[in-house]
């Protein structure tokens, strides 16, 4: 993985995906270290973040680099500068780029002109750091990512993106319950389907939460408008209404389901109270994880040391 981009989480093979969870669960175990002494991670945010931006610079910092955050106000990619000429400034002066962006193809654009790693720290299109935090998480509490059953309830955003094509290539059984218009996109639906012929997985969309949830393993959902949706929230909230994973529908799942979010959450509407609150709940735990797997991601990316 030394020197490459990390846009999607398929670019990752299902052997590096795999090196990635093995390496993040070695850090967390070890702490710190100083492998990255003297490296420099940009964090190029045009939206704002709690867990993404605390856990690269939090990441760096324990691994001995430094890490830069320059906000949307300092930078202004497209507006105020060319995205192809921020990515050559920035590639002689840091070694390793981490954007957070609306448009993906922004981010592809930021990998394109860049001659250091690009990180993809959340696009429209995915979100492959939550995705492996999201891997690392079920590792860790099924001790095995083949073969189990991940349910995930609501939008086909991002994130059910990343954590559908993850999961697929790590052989889980993959089942997403979304209303109509809000399903995955049809391109990563396909991809998915590829990467689980090849590992024994499988991956199936329904419109029934009840259906994807039954005997499930793991039950994930998300927001129902994410950050730059705000003015569809009302519409949002009546398309997703009955798809709120409450006590009722987690007792659907296996007795010992575990209840992710990849959050901010909205307690009341995609999940009750109670779920994320309650003794299933893994959500602290997921939240840490993004922490040690992108800790993972920057060693790989950065070092021949890593793996």
């Amino acid at each position: 993985m030394l020197g490459r981009d990390l846009i999607s989480i398929s670019d990752l093979t299902p052997d590096e995906l795999q090196g990635v969870i093995k390496t993040a669960l070695r850090f967390k175990d070890s702490g710190r270290s100083a492998l990255l002494e003297g490296k420099v991670l940009a964090l190029l945010f045009e939206k704002p973040s709690l867990r993404t931006r605390v856990s690269f610079d939090v990441a760096m910092r324990q691994l001995g680099g430094h890490c830069l955050y320059l906000s949307p106000e300092e930078v202004g990619l497209g507006r105020r500068e060319p995205v192809a000429d921020a990515a050559r400034v920035l590639s002689r002066y840091v070694d390793c780029i981490a954007a957070r962006t609306f448009a993906h193809e922004t981010v592809e654009e930021l990998a394109r002109f860049a001659d250091v790693p690009v990180i993809n720290a959340l696009s429209e299109g995915e979100h492959p750091c939550q995705a492996l935090a999201d891997l690392l998480t079920v590792q860790e509490k099924k001790d095995s990512l083949a073969g189990v059953t991940l349910a995930f309830v609501g939008d086909g955003n991002n994130v059910a993106h990343s954590l559908c094509l993850g999961a697929a290539m790590a052989g889980m059984h993959f089942r997403v319950a979304a209303p109509a218009g809000y399903e995955l996109a049809p391109a990563v639906m396909e991809r998915a389907k590829e990467r689980a012929a090849r590992s024994g997985g499988s991956v199936y969309q329904t419109a029934d939460p009840r259906e994807a949830v039954a005997d499930a393993e793991v039950v994930y959902t998300d927001v129902w408008a994410s950050m730059g949706q705000e003015k569809e929230a009302a519409l949002r909230r009546e398309a997703f209404a009955g798809y709120q994973v409450d006590a009722k529908l987690m007792a659907l799942a296996r007795p010992d389901a575990i209840f992710m979010h990849d959050m901010p959450a909205h307690r009341g509407e995609e999940v009750a109270e109670g779920v994320i609150e309650g003794p299933q709940s893994v959500v602290f735990d997921q939240a840490e994880n993004r922490l040690h797997a992108q800790k993972a991601v920057l060693a790989l990316l950065l070092t021949e040391g890593a793996a």
